[in-house]
């Protein structure tokens, strides 16, 4: 599992808690791409990163489609999103909660290719 002194990882019952919505309601934002998550030791868990108050980061969904539309897996685009990256000075989720979403998407668009 990607390890960050930037993030923690949240259960789907922290998820639940944090954005006010039932298990379900999560499950299905992960369906939909507005939150991404991985298996660990069995326990399906999320990148706090990943949300933004109460709310999933908004800008989040289109990047994950862009990557695993171009062939990511949902486990490759999370070590993506969260890592450092030489071009953007900061990782591609830090750049997207900063309002750079164009810019990640485009390197996401030639990563796809």
């Amino acid at each position: 599992m990607t390890g960050s002194a930037d993030f923690s990882w949240l259960t789907i019952p922290e998820v639940c808690e944090r954005l006010s919505l039932t298990p379900g309601k999560v499950h299905r934002l992960v369906e939909d791409r507005a939150l991404l998550g991985m298996k660990h030791d069995g326990v399906f868990r999320i990148p706090d990163i990943f949300l933004e108050g109460s709310a999933p980061v908004a800008d989040l969904k289109g990047t994950a489609i862009v990557l695993i539309d171009g062939g990511f897996s949902p486990e490759a685009a999370i070590e993506w999103l969260v890592a450092p990256h030489e071009v953007l000075a900061m990782s591609p989720i830090e750049a997207i909660r900063s309002g750079r979403k164009t810019e990640v998407r485009r390197l996401a668009q030639a990563l796809a290719l």
